[in-house]
């Protein structure tokens, strides 16, 4: 049976010092693509928990974590299973590309942000990545 109230999560899409940013293909979001992240455990903050789940999943210490924006998915057909997810987003930045992947990650690939408009990403990460162009760079 799931929860009785939503799980709040955390991801970031992270950029690397070369100004590409890293997209994961998990077992989680059927097949899509999307960025690092997991449930806050009870009693961790927001980036603590982000922090942790990056080094879980990916191997990769966060620098200049800033908050990006708030999704919800409330028993969305992109995850594996009915769950609803309040989806805390942020933007960072790392110094290292070495991915150590743990078996949730299937695929990984450090890309340009408008090259990861490409890939079949989750809705939620394609508004993370919209909105991060948005932001940040300029044409």
């Amino acid at each position: 049976m799931p929860p009785q109230f939503p799980l709040a999560t955390v991801g970031a899409l992270v950029t690397a010092p070369d100004g590409r940013v890293l997209i994961v293909k998990t077992t989680k979001w059927r097949g899509t693509w999307g960025v690092p992240g997991g449930k806050v455990e009870w009693g961790e903050t927001l980036e603590t928990a982000l922090k942790r789940e990056f080094q879980e999943e990916v191997g990769l210490d966060l620098l200049e974590i800033k908050f990006a924006l708030v999704q919800e998915a409330v028993n969305d057909q992109q995850f594996h299973c009915p769950a609803h997810f309040v989806l805390l987003n942020y933007y960072a930045r790392c110094e290292s590309t070495q991915v150590t992947p743990n078996e949730e990650i299937v695929e990984w690939q450090w890309v340009t942000p408008q090259e990861a408009l490409d890939f079949p990403l989750n809705s939620f990460t394609k508004l993370l990545l919209e909105d991060y162009q948005q932001r940040f760079i300029r044409v």
